[in-house]
């Protein structure tokens, strides 16, 4: 019990991520949506009998469209994700100037 109880101790204390950060995985959430109801509507078109039409395939090609959904929208390979998180950042409040300033490498820091 002791392990668990470190384990969610461990969870509290990880940083919480940035706004963008989480408009980041919000946009690559709704992406993999997108994915996900863009080819279950392709799979309800009929070109005739299937031969393998039973539960059991459409199933297999039910966790398959999911699997590739999520796939696809963690690369970015269609880069809805990443649009969407464009056009929303912009929506964002800005950084604070603290954060820029304490980033490493910052030029303004004075190591020029």
């Amino acid at each position: 019990m002791t392990s668990i109880a470190a384990a969610m101790s461990a969870l509290g204390s990880a940083p919480k991520p940035s706004q963008r950060e989480q408009l980041g995985e919000a946009a690559k959430q709704f992406e993999a949506i997108f994915v996900r109801q863009m080819l279950a509507a392709a799979r309800k078109t009929d070109f005739g009998s299937d031969m393998f039409g039973d539960q059991a395939m459409d199933t297999f090609r039910q966790m398959q469209d999911e699997h590739f959904a999520d796939v696809a929208a963690q690369t970015g390979a269609l880069g809805l994700a990443t649009m969407i998180e464009a056009q929303l950042a912009r929506f964002l409040a800005p950084e604070s100037a603290e954060t820029d300033a304490d980033a490493p490498g910052n030029p303004s820091d004075g190591a020029s």
